[in-house]
């Protein structure tokens, strides 16, 4: 009996071992089968497909961005007219002046000789023209008497002729002589006009925002007129941005339009287009306009020649449903293939992902159906741009003739509902940019749309880290 129970307990002890291994195989089976059907068979969730993102109310812009500069809306560059040493500066940079006091002064010695010596020779002339009148006076007194001696037949005709000959002499002598008082006079004003001119005065009101020439320099002006300074008005500045020809098209007279400087720790300052100069401006073989808007500078925090970053609202739409532009396939028009344009899936194409063969077909084949069955023609969209000018303002704004009124689009969303289906919907867009886009109808706040393919797990440690462990750099 001690041999026999001692046998059974030996074999119970070899035999467990062998039961524990099949069990673990058996669940390790279990576990594998059930990992295979989740693989190959299991309904994958989209989620775990597509990048996706909710449906989210808000405001949008569409902007048209560039950079200017701050400049004033006026000023005047103040010279001289005449040549000399500058004597005396009475202002420098900074300085506020008003129109009419006196800015600088050049050595007025030559010019105040000059008109000395001219009032002179005036005098002169004066005096000359004092003896011609007494000439002209004695030549008519003695025409006179030979004329009456004449009539007594008590003189010759020779001596009347004579007579008469002296009288007309001296009345062109005096109008010789006058005509040479009327040169000097004229002369002599044009030198007290360039004694005064060596006494510069401010044209205009204003701050004085440089300053080229220094005391004591001389100025040269027989040539060209040397600028000595510049006033400005700085309680309005002009903001002269330059736009390319690819968004010049986009701007409207009055539209709204903002900026910020470097310094200005995200302050906008705001104002309405005003002007589009017609003569462009080629840099590197790019087209650029120059647009036009003033702001006012109350409290002078604008200085000339700051530079800013300009922000024109081409179109506006506030609290409305807002998707990522990567979600939309747009359509317009009537929704030809020529006017369609996919956004959706370029993102994961791109990166250079393959999902699994069927979500592919079955994702072309939802893309391709809008583009068969689209055949409605979309709403039309408005935007926010200001009333185009009429014709007597668009010769002088440089605005031509447009319509506020945008071409009509339509588009396509892929849509992920509550039971995890992929579903495809027509919507209704209005403003957009280069991030989001309006929804005016298909879409309800909170929907999951796709705008894209998930990378996976080794894409994305080689976009993030470079090449992949073990490559190589070819040369």
């Amino acid at each position: 009996m001690k041999f026999s129970s001692s046998f059974l307990s030996t074999l119970r002890q070899r035999a467990l071992p062998r039961y524990t291994l099949l069990a673990l195989l058996m669940v390790l089976l279990a576990v594998g089968a059930y990992w295979g059907w989740h693989k190959f068979y299991a309904k994958k969730d989209p989620r775990e497909i597509y990048q996706v993102a909710e449906v989210q109310r808000g405001d949008i812009q569409d902007l048209v961005t560039a950079t200017g500069t701050v400049q004033p809306l006026e000023y005047v560059d103040v010279g001289a007219q005449v040549s000399g040493q500058l004597k005396k500066l009475h202002i420098e940079v900074g300085s506020v002046v008003k129109e009419g006091d006196i800015l600088a002064e050049i050595d007025p010695t030559v010019f105040r000789a000059t008109v000395d010596a001219r009032r002179a020779g005036l005098r002169n002339q004066q005096a000359t023209m004092k003896e011609r009148e007494s000439a002209l006076a004695l030549a008519n007194l003695q025409y006179t008497r030979q004329k009456n001696l004449m009539a007594a037949d008590a003189t010759t005709a020779e001596t009347l002729q004579i007579a008469e000959a002296t009288l007309r002499a001296a009345k062109a002598q005096i109008d010789a002589l006058q005509a040479q008082i009327e040169q000097t006079q004229s002369t002599l004003r044009a030198d007290e006009a360039n004694l005064n001119y060596a006494k510069i005065y401010a044209p205009m009101t204003g701050t004085v925002v440089s300053l080229t020439a220094r005391q004591g320099q001389t100025l040269n002006a027989n040539q060209n007129a040397p600028t000595i300074l510049r006033i400005a008005d700085l309680s309005t500045m002009t903001v002269q941005t330059q736009v390319s020809e690819a968004e010049i098209g986009k701007l409207s007279k009055n539209m709204e339009v903002y900026f910020t400087t470097l310094g200005s720790q995200g302050r906008r300052w705001y104002g309405a287009l005003r002007k589009i100069e017609p003569t462009p401006t080629v840099t590197n073989n790019v087209v650029l306009y120059n647009a036009l808007f003033d702001v006012p500078n109350n409290n002078q925090a604008l200085m000339p020649n700051m530079t800013t970053q300009v922000f024109f609202i081409a179109a506006t739409a506030k609290d409305v449903l807002l998707v990522p532009t990567a979600a939309v396939t747009t359509t317009r028009g009537s929704g030809s293939a020529g006017g369609k344009r996919e956004r959706g899936d370029s993102a994961g194409k791109s990166a250079g992902e393959k999902p699994a063969a069927s979500d592919n077909r079955k994702a072309k084949a939802e893309s391709a159906k809008p583009a068969a069955t689209d055949k409605s023609d979309p709403p039309v969209a408005t935007s926010s741009m200001g009333s185009p000018p009429d014709n007597s303002a668009a010769s002088t704004s440089g605005f031509a003739e447009q319509s506020t009124t945008r071409t009509p689009r339509s588009g396509t969303v892929k849509v992920i509902d509550k039971d995890g289906k992929v579903e495809q919907r027509k919507v209704e867009l209005g403003v957009s940019n280069r991030v989001q886009m309006q929804v005016a109808s298909g879409l309800s706040e909170g929907d999951t749309v796709i705008i894209g393919i998930k990378l996976p797990p080794s894409a994305k440690r080689t976009q993030a880290g470079g090449m992949p462990p073990g490559a190589t750099r070819g040369r």
